[in-house]
This record gives C-alpha cells, structure tokens and sequence, in this order.
C-alpha cells in the first residue's frame, strides 16, 4: 500500500514547504516538506528537490509501517499513520502503545487508536497547537471522516 493523494495533502497542509532550512520546534534541522535527514544549518533545495525529498521520505515510512503493522489497514488508516510516522519518526512508532493497539485488532483496541494517535502533541515537552490540530486531523482521517475541517 502507498499513500493516497489524500494522505499527501495531510502531511503538506501541516508540513509546510521551506526551500531554506529551518529549525522545526524539536530543534531539528529541516527542509522542504519536512524531511530532516542529512538537513544541516545554511542548506537549499528548489521545489522539485524539496517534492523529490517528500517522496524518498514517503517510501522510507511507508516500508516502517508495512514491516510493523501486522493486520490489514484501510487506505485512510494507512494515510493517517503515514503522516504520524513522518512527523514522528519510525522509531517512536515501534514502541508506542498506537502500535500495540493497531497490532491487536480487537474491537476495544481499534476504538482507542484515534485517542492514541492525539496523544502525541508535544514537542521540547510543550503542547503545540499545530501537533494538536495534525493529531486530529490524523486521528479523523483514521475514523474516515472530513479531517479538512481542522
């Protein structure tokens, strides 16, 4: 499974384009559409890098979360979990309560993922409101419903 348009248009609309690194709100050294690897301080990238950079970044989270989610998703779960993982990062999926409770597949664990998935909120220890809206906007796009409207 990919990500659909829809997931795309999640992670720009919160992500943001900056053709000029940037330090996010974790201190971490960023650029484009939010891709951080190898970003150093002074760095440039043109639009097409910066769209290339958001796809090499896609499939990366992408095979994260085909080799740690063990049940079937649908294609706006699959999105909503895209777009946490690549504000995240891999690492902090492997060891959430959001993977154990997706891996479960039991009804009353399902009910909890979009309550796990607003959990994570904060960034340098402080709520944000944009990690909060993105949260619930995943947490929406999980459930199917209009997350546009955050």
């Amino acid at each position: 499974m990919k990500t659909s348009a829809e997931g795309v248009a999640l992670i720009k609309k919160f992500e943001g384009c900056k053709l000029e690194a940037y330090q996010c709100s974790a201190d971490v050294w960023t650029i484009g559409w939010g891709t951080t690897k190898g970003v150093q301080e002074g760095d440039t990238c043109t639009q097409d890098e910066a769209d290339a950079f958001l796809e090499n970044d896609l499939f990366e989270f992408e095979k994260e979360i085909h080799k740690h989610v063990n049940v079937p998703l649908k294609q706006n779960e699959f999105d909503a979990l895209v777009s946490w993982v690549y504000n995240l990062g891999g690492s902090n999926l492997r060891e959430s309560t959001l993977l154990i409770r997706i891996n479960d597949g039991t009804d009353s664990s399902r009910s909890d993922i979009p309550y796990q998935i607003r959990r994570w909120n904060r960034a340098g220890g402080k709520v944000l409101d944009g990690l909060v809206r993105r949260r619930e906007a995943e947490a929406l796009l999980w459930q199917g419903k209009d997350w546009t409207v955050v």
